[in-house]
């Protein structure tokens, strides 16, 4: 039941069977029983993942598999025992998906190695890695931890329990649908035995999950690892690497985990990628939009939510001036929101009188052609719709917030 609890604090959506999760633990007092004792008599069928696509930042989709609820429990409960068996044999450059470990851990050590000389990476994009894992491959991996049949012939009913998309049921025989608790796990576990082949061969290398990079100190080394571990990875593990989007470059220009290392004069740090910045930016772009039909309180607390997740997934990097320069910028779409929503000049003149300005400037003001643009950066709503007044309706000011993590 302890398990059942950590999966209903964590929410998430319904399977296949509909399900959420506040109706798991009714169900699993009414049927507790027969539940435990087909799991021990090895009769425990998992039911079909529910495919559900997400948009990938870069294009593409990412195809996610939903486990019921009661699935999810389950695999909650199968990790909760394996992780620790595992952990001991994961390698010390593995960073994703594990305890106590994190991408700013990973990124860090990227940075140590490139001050130790080694100035080129091999970036290893993997195609569809949780997709194509080799079921036998990764059976043959647990047997060598796992000696309980019973855990086992459950991992494989979880590998087999097959995909529905659009009410139809097909079947899975390769790859570990990401969506589902022990999904992550396993592919940790697989990707161990590349982990080793590295260390064996004396290379400085950080994984965080299926996003590996590999360093070295020169473009021919650079080339020969290359080479090597394609010929790993697909010949002895039967995955897919990306050979458009797998390269060799310089740590200071490929992307990382989001980040990239940046050199000036004798010191290298770290700094959001240009790629991940001009995302940050188009999302802020949308959540400003005038065109939009809410309320200042509800874009300010959307656009919080979202500033706050990106700044303290970013707050390692070195990014002042560019975090101030998007605040002003912030701040004065913001007042252009408030000149569209205000519309008629009735409503831009009383407005612009509650906040102190003058009644002959108001007026003026308030039948300015301007567009909305040039009338956000004037100073009648900069002294108007001053910085303390946004903040106290809601605006987080982003310069505060990344000093504050940055600092931390």
């Amino acid at each position: 039941m302890q398990r059942g609890k950590k999966v209903k604090d964590n929410k998430g959506a319904a399977g296949i069977d509909g399900m959420g999760v506040d109706e798991m633990l009714p169900y699993l007092r009414q049927h507790k029983g027969e539940f435990l004792r087909s799991i021990q008599e090895g009769h425990y069928k998992p039911k079909p993942v529910r495919r559900v696509e997400i948009p990938k930042p870069d294009g593409g989709l990412r195809l996610l598999g939903v486990p019921t609820v009661i699935d999810r429990m389950l695999q909650q409960a199968v990790v909760q025992v394996l992780e620790p068996i595992f952990e001991r044999t994961f390698s010390d450059s593995s960073y994703g998906f594990r305890p106590n470990r994190s991408a700013h851990q990973a990124i860090k050590r990227a940075k140590d190695y490139y001050d130790e000389g080694y100035t080129q990476v091999v970036d290893i994009d993997l195609e569809k890695y949780f997709d194509t894992v080799n079921h036998d491959l990764l059976l043959d991996m647990l047997h060598e931890q796992i000696s309980d049949k019973r855990v086992l012939r459950l991992i494989r009913a979880f590998l087999k329990s097959g995909v529905m998309v659009n009410g139809l049921v097909s079947e899975s025989i390769k790859g570990t649908p990401q969506g589902g608790n022990l999904s992550p796990l396993l592919s940790n576990i697989y990707l161990t035995r590349f982990d080793r082949m590295l260390e064996e061969r004396g290379h400085r290398f950080v994984r965080y999950a299926d996003d590996c990079n590999i360093y070295v100190k020169s473009k021919r080394a650079s080339q020969r690892v290359m080479d090597s571990c394609k010929q790993y990875l697909e010949g002895k593990l039967k995955l897919k690497v990306n050979k458009s989007k797998s390269r060799t470059a310089s740590p200071l220009r490929s992307k990382f985990l989001g980040f990239s290392l940046y050199k000036m004069r004798s010191k290298t740090g770290i700094r959001p990628h240009e790629k991940s910045l001009r995302r940050f930016k188009a999302r802020l772009r949308e959540l400003t939009s005038r065109r939009q039909a809410r309320s200042i309180e509800m874009i300010l607390l959307r656009l919080r939510r979202f500033t706050v997740g990106w700044l303290s997934y970013y707050s390692i990097s070195d990014m002042k001036s560019k975090i101030k320069e998007l605040n002003e910028w912030l701040r004065r779409r913001i007042r252009q929101i408030f000149w569209k929503q205000w519309k008629k000049v009735s409503a831009k003149f009383k407005n612009l009188k509650k906040l102190g300005v003058p009644k002959g400037k108001a007026w003026e003001w308030s039948n300015s052609r301007l567009g909305y643009w040039r009338i956000s950066g004037s100073w009648i709503l900069q002294t108007s719709l001053k910085n303390k007044y946004l903040e106290s309706i809601g605006y987080d000011d982003i310069s505060k917030r990344y000093e504050a993590l940055h600092c931390a």
